[in-house]
C-alpha cells in the first residue's frame, strides 16, 4: 500500500511503526461557528480510509480533538455574549450530529484540549529548560531558529511563512518575540478570559502546543499518521513537529502526513470568515447520507474541487440506483472477482474515485461485490 506524505512530497510505501498496528491523529474543529461540506470532506475521507485499514486487518488507534479553548471561541462568546464552554459544546453537538448523519465512526480518542493542560504545561516547562523556549511578561514562545528542520513540511521560505503565519492567527509584530515566527505556547491571561495555574502565572495554551500535548497523551512520542485539512500544514503541523520532536527527542515524530484538499465553493475556498458555506444540515434536508457521502469519496482526497448542486443530483441519482440493484439482486456475483482491481486503486494513495466507478460498473452484475466494497467505504445499505 502506497500513501502520499506531505513531508518527502511523494507516495510512499505504508509500513507501520508496529506490525499491524497504526497509531493516527486527525486535527479536530474549533467549535466556535457552524461546520461546513469541507469538514466533513476531511472527516469522511479519513472514516473510509480507516474502515480500509481494519479490512487490511490493521488495528487503528484514533485520535481527534476538539480545540475547545481558542482565541476564535473567546471572541465568538464575547460577541455574543454567552459563555464559552457552553458556546464550544453546542458547536461540538452539531459536528457530532452531522457526522453521526454521515456514518462516520467515532475514534477511540475524541478529546478536548482542556483535559490535557497539565500535559501542555510539562511539555512547555520541559521546552523551557532546554532553552528552546524563552518567557516574556507571562508568555512563552517557542525558539524557531533553535529548530533546523523549520519549514521542512511546509517548504515555505521565511517571508512566506511570516505572510502565511499572520493570515493564519499568529502575530509576526508581537514585540515581546525574538523573531517574528517564534509561535506561542502560553499566553498571560487577559481581562476576563479562562485561565490556568502554571510556573509563568495564569494563562492558557497557545494553538499548536494542544496537539502535540493530546497525541503524546494518548498515542506515544511517535505515531503512523497525522492528518488534517492541508490549510493545517502552516504554521499548526509546522510547528507541532518542532515542538513534538523537541519534547521527545524522537525522530521522525510523524511517520506519514497525510492531508485533504481545500472545497472550493463560487471560486473561493469554503470558509466561515468568506460565508460561502454548503452546509451538510441543509444538504441533509433534500439528500440522503449515502448520496453525501458518494458526492465526497468521488473526489481524491488531495483533489481540490468545486461543489455543485448537479453533482450533489446526480450522486442521489447514482445511490437510488444502487439500492435499487442491491434490492433486486440481493447476492448476485462473487465479492472475489472485482476485488483485484478495488485493492489496486485503494492500495494507490487510497483512490477512492476509481472505486466508485467500480462499484457503478458493477451494479447489476455482482451486487455481492458491490456491497461489500460500499460496506468498506462506509456506507450505509
Amino acid at each position: 500500500m502506497k500513501i502520499y506524505n506531505t513531508l518527502t512530497r511523494k507516495k510512499e510505501d505504508f509500513k507501520s511503526l508496529e506490525d499491524k498496528k497504526v497509531r493516527i491523529y486527525v486535527c479536530g474543529i474549533t467549535p466556535y461557528d457552524t461546520t461546513h461540506l469541507g469538514h466533513a470532506f476531511v472527516y469522511v475521507s479519513f472514516d473510509a480510509f480507516i474502515r480500509y485499514l481494519k479490512s487490511k486487518d490493521y488495528s487503528v488507534d484514533y485520535t481527534q480533538n476538539v480545540t475547545d479553548i481558542d482565541d476564535d471561541i473567546l471572541r465568538k462568546a464575547k460577541e455574543e455574549n454567552k459563555n464559552w464552554k457552553n458556546l464550544g459544546q453546542f458547536w461540538t453537538d452539531k459536528f457530532l450530529e452531522d457526522l453521526k448523519f454521515l456514518n462516520v465512526a467515532m475514534p477511540n480518542h475524541y478529546v478536548k484540549a482542556t483535559g490535557s493542560v497539565d500535559k501542555i504545561i510539562e511539555i512547555v516547562g520541559d521546552l523551557q529548560n532546554k532553552e528552546l523556549a524563552y518567557e516574556r511578561k507571562g508568555n512563552v514562545y517557542y525558539d524557531v531558529k533553535k529548530f533546523k528542520k523549520y519549514g521542512e513540511l511546509s517548504k515555505y521560505n521565511e517571508e512566506q511563512m511570516i505572510l502565511i503565519s499572520k493570515e493564519r492567527g499568529a502575530d509576526p509584530e508581537d514585540p515581546l518575540k525574538k523573531d517574528p515566527l517564534d509561535f506561542i505556547l502560553w499566553q498571560k491571561q487577559k481581562g476576563g478570559e479562562p485561565a490556568w495555574e502554571s510556573p509563568w502565572g495564569k494563562g492558557r495554551p497557545g494553538w499548536h502546543i494542544e496537539c502535540s500535548a493530546m497525541i503524546n497523551k494518548f498515542l506515544g512520542d511517535r505515531i503512523d499518521i497525522h492528518g488534517g485539512g492541508r490549510d493545517l500544514i502552516f504554521p499548526h503541523h509546522e510547528s507541532e513537529i518542532a515542538q513534538s520532536e523537541s519534547y521527545t527527542q524522537e525522530e521522525p515524530f510523524v511517520k506519514y502526513w497525510m492531508h485533504i484538499s481545500m472545497v472550493m465553493y463560487e471560486g473561493e475556498k469554503m470558509s466561515k470568515s468568506l460565508g460561502n458555506l454548503i452546509m451538510v444540515s441543509d444538504l441533509k434536508k433534500n439528500y440522503s447520507s449515502n448520496a453525501i457521502r458518494w458526492l465526497l469519496l468521488s473526489h481524491h482526497y488531495r483533489e481540490p474541487w468545486e461543489f455543485d448542486y448537479s453533482e450533489m443530483d446526480e450522486a442521489q441519482e447514482k445511490i437510488k440506483k444502487i439500492e435499487k440493484a442491491l434490492r433486486k439482486n440481493k447476492e448476485a456475483g462473487s465479492p472475489d472477482l472485482l476485488w483485484s482491481e478495488l485493492e489496486s486503486f485503494l492500495s494507490d494513495d487510497f483512490n477512492t474515485p476509481r472505486v466508485l466507478e467500480l462499484i457503478e460498473a458493477s451494479i447489476g452484475k455482482n451486487s455481492s461485490f458491490a456491497r461489500k466494497s460500499l460496506n468498506i467505504l462506509g456506507f450505509n445499505f
